[in-house]
């Protein structure tokens, strides 16, 4: 594993924060990039990647950070089939012809009433709404999903899971997805599918936990088996974020094929708050306050406190799953111009019980990576810069 003095320092320097962590840093499974940005005169960017416990090969659950390579296949998919009138926010239909339950004709929270590419992306982005990811994934499928990925250059990644309740058998196959012109004429029709590769976790056997819920609710003797679930590390997903945010600054060969308009809007989408949304409306700061997926820096702000508009805004996805907490953010400060992309991960399962429901994600993992946020960002106050960037390309009206 890869260890960053810097890190390891920023940790030490808030033992209050950090001493518990630190000393048991094996158990919390604590993985960190910390990415800074500099600047020429010019304004271009330039990446200065630190890192502590990094190993491609430690696996955790990815969870909702899996939506973002899948947002940008499916825009990239759009945009290869070159089909006059087809894009984004043309409405579509998911009817159902295998078990996974995701067929959907109309959508109420949408502006016209309908699904489509573009909704489902922002309820993904917004909320991480798992049933707009299970209904993209049908658009995809197995295969244009890892091709697409191994073309980039994402060779370790694995998205076999949709997120309801489907076997790995069942997660083969593909719901038949048709889109309509406004006057309801049909523009594209896509019939079911199958994948006939049996892709599976790269790690091999990924075994979990001392017990697990098994299938029947009840807590079993034994690990819990990760080998036919999703699986996404944290410098890849750095990497998605990256190349979303900055195109420029990687190879045409790792680039997502994407439109000026598919980069604004998917900059847009990852750092909106739920209450600055239209379509959908998420006008309850009960159920969506504005901390619900900015775990860096707001993760553990008491229930009902808002972003001001003069705090740092944060385009970022999570995962929040099996005693797994991860956010993947480029933070933003545009009244101090303080830019940096930060990544982390941390497992809170104390009893060892995978599946349970039972983890310490609001005593441990949130204020961890909320007091992470906040150390980076305090210490990137104070960092010297020779040119201050240009951030108006960031700046969206919400």
């Amino acid at each position: 594993m890869l260890h960053d003095s810097l890190i390891v320092n920023l940790l030490r320097s808030r033992p209050q924060a950090f001493q518990r962590i630190l000393n048991s840093v094996g158990r919390y499974e604590v993985q960190v990039i910390y990415t800074q940005i500099d600047r020429n005169r010019s304004n271009v960017p330039f990446f200065t990647q630190h890192s502590y416990r990094l190993h491609p090969d430690a696996y955790f659950n990815p969870a909702s950070l899996v939506k973002l390579p899948v947002v940008c296949l499916a825009l990239q998919k759009l945009n290869l089939m070159k089909i006059p009138g087809l894009g984004k926010e043309t409405r579509l239909s998911i009817r159902k012809e295998h078990p996974c339950p995701t067929a959907i004709e109309r959508d109420k929270t949408a502006r016209e009433g309908y699904p489509s590419i573009s909704h489902l992306a922002r309820k993904m982005m917004i909320v991480s709404d798992n049933d707009a990811y299970s209904q993209m994934f049908e658009f995809l499928g197995w295969d244009d999903i890892h091709r697409g990925l191994f073309n980039l250059g994402y060779k370790g990644v694995r998205i076999i899971r949709r997120f309801c309740a489907c076997s790995y058998e069942e997660n083969r196959f593909t719901n038949p997805i048709t889109f309509f012109d406004p006057n309801g004429r049909i523009l594209f029709h896509q019939p079911s599918s199958c994948s006939l590769i049996g892709y599976t976790n790269p790690l091999l056997d990924v075994l979990k936990g001392d017990r697990h819920l098994d299938e029947r609710y009840r807590i079993a003797d034994g690990p819990f088996d990760y080998t036919t679930a999703n699986c996404l590390n944290l410098q890849d997903i750095t990497d998605v974020l990256r190349s979303v945010v900055f195109p420029e600054t990687f190879p045409a060969s790792r680039r997502f094929i994407l439109t000026d308009d598919d980069y604004r809007f998917l900059r847009k989408m990852l750092s909106i708050l739920p209450r600055e949304s239209d379509y959908p409306r998420y006008r309850n700061s009960r159920l969506y306050p504005d901390n619900v997926k900015k775990y860096f820096l707001y993760g553990d702000w008491p229930a009902g406190q808002k972003i001001s508009g003069t705090d740092a805004r944060l385009f970022n996805m999570v995962g929040f799953s099996d005693g797994y907490l991860s956010d993947c953010a480029y933070v933003l400060d545009f009244e101090r111009k303080i830019e940096f992309f930060l990544s982390a991960v941390i497992y809170v399962n104390q009893d060892g019980v995978v599946r349970d429901g039972t983890y310490e994600y609001d005593t441990v993992g949130l204020p961890f990576l909320a007091e992470l946020g906040r150390t980076v960002y305090d210490f990137e106050k104070n960092r010297k810069k020779w040119f201050l960037p240009d951030l108006s390309t960031f700046r969206f009206v919400y």
